[in-house]
């Protein structure tokens, strides 16, 4: 797989994502469903903790992924839905260092909603990977 950053500006490569990437020679691409902090048979965690539900949120992003046989540096793209956008932001350190750890940056849309399908969720992770 080849991977082509594209960033006409460079402001938010110092940030930790990328504008674009174009993708070529892969074959296979992964959908991911929202991921949330919710243990393995399916209980919200975690009700208040951004910090905690963002850790949960991207271990259980990583285990769809190791279980297509990929990881986080396959990502090509992340779409983060946060109730509270200031809150996650204290904590976005979090997200960054796991993706820089990787040595990914992905394109990245963040977008503030009214709620998640769970009420005491605050965070939700949705990414596309390819290998």
């Amino acid at each position: 797989m080849e991977r082509t950053t594209i960033n006409p500006w460079t402001w938010s490569a110092d940030l930790g994502y990328d504008q674009g990437e174009v993708v070529s020679g892969h074959t296979r691409t992964l959908y991911c469903s929202g991921q949330t902090a919710m243990s393995a048979d399916g209980q919200p965690q975690h009700a208040g903790d951004m910090a905690a539900q963002l850790a949960l949120s991207i271990d259980n992003l990583e285990a769809v992924l190791a279980e297509a046989g990929m990881s986080l540096t396959n990502l090509v793209r992340l779409n983060v839905y946060t109730t509270d956008v200031d809150l996650l932001f204290q904590h976005y350190g979090l997200l960054a260092s796991r993706l820089a750890a990787a040595k990914v940056a992905t394109s990245t849309t963040m977008l503030g909603v009214t709620r998640l399908a769970i009420p005491t969720l605050l965070v939700e992770l949705e990414a596309t990977a390819v290998a």
